[in-house]
């Protein structure tokens, strides 16, 4: 387990010391209870050891997160990035009537749709990507469903590569395991925490946005992440993120409220970040005396 900053240092010094006692906590003490998201699942992906749970094996809409099973598959097939690809009527969203600011004949790289599709959450540029799969969308949506199967991600379905229709349905739990995945993509990693980035499009050049407020602001290190939300699914969040020197997966689905599924991950990193600080004032307390020891030293 890691330890960084000045709690893990005193740590680390006092362990060294004669005459003090260092325990590490069986378990940390978030309070599932007090995360409003409907299903929660918070792991040390180092260690495995889970810290909040809630719901977590409940089969539930997962919305935009799908997209993050739709970079997987566009990865692992090894298609050219750098091949053009021209978006097309069969690209509109037909079923929620979602808006783009990709007009129909934009041309742009495999690559910037992997980029939008992961950063601003565009649902057209993962349309298109499935698209031009080989075998066309049916067997891009079979391929999401046998990578699922193959990673374990047992009580997960996938029908579109936008997350649009509310048929695909995973759990807190499975997405934990798609978040493993994904983490050992670089380009994953990359493409979905940019905060801003500008790209041309036609003639103009255009500014895109992460869907993460996180990824936008600061005192977040974040490895990983993923947003989503249909009426369905309510407000969805995944993400890898470092705090306090672990290295979290933190799964929220299910928020109500356009700030909940953020209020959770900041009430989770707090939660850490004052054990990491009753663990180190632990740490500097004398161990008590044994019974062997004070009989001992009794006169």
């Amino acid at each position: 387990m890691r330890r960084s900053g000045i709690y893990g240092l005193a740590a680390a010094l006092l362990c060294s010391v004669p005459g003090f006692a260092l325990a590490a906590p069986a378990s940390y003490p978030l309070d599932p209870v007090a995360l409003k998201s409907h299903s929660v699942l918070v792991v040390d992906a180092d260690t495995g050891e889970t810290l909040a749970a809630k719901n977590a094996d409940a089969v539930v809409a997962v919305a935009s997160l799908t997209k993050l099973m739709t970079a997987l598959v566009v990865l692992e097939a090894g298609q050219d990035l750098d091949e053009v690809i021209e978006l097309t009527r069969e690209d509109v969203d037909r079923y929620k009537r979602t808006p783009s600011r990709l007009p129909i004949g934009t041309r742009l790289a495999r690559s910037e749709l992997l980029l939008l599709a992961l950063m601003a959450s565009e649902n057209r540029s993962a349309l298109a990507l499935s698209r031009n799969y080989p075998g066309g969308r049916e067997a891009f949506v079979a391929q999401m469903n046998a990578t699922a199967v193959r990673l374990g991600m047992t009580r997960t379905r996938f029908s579109d590569a936008a997350g649009l229709l509310p048929t695909n349905r995973s759990t807190a739990r499975d997405l934990a395991i798609l978040l493993e995945a994904a983490n050992a993509q670089p380009l994953i990693r990359d493409y979905s925490t940019r905060a801003v980035q500008t790209l041309r499009v036609g003639r103009r050049s255009m500014k895109f946005y992460s869907s993460n407020r996180l990824v936008r602001g600061r005192g977040w290190d974040i490895d990983l992440q993923k947003t989503g939300y249909t009426n369905e699914a309510g407000r969805c969040l995944v993400m890898q993120a470092t705090v306090d020197g672990r290295n979290l997966a933190m799964i929220f689905l299910n928020s109500v409220g356009k700030l909940t599924r953020y209020g959770d991950a900041s009430r989770v990193r707090q939660g850490v970040a004052r054990t990491e600080r009753t663990f180190a004032v632990k740490a500097a307390l004398p161990a008590a005396p044994s019974a062997a020891a004070e009989a001992t030293a009794a006169p």
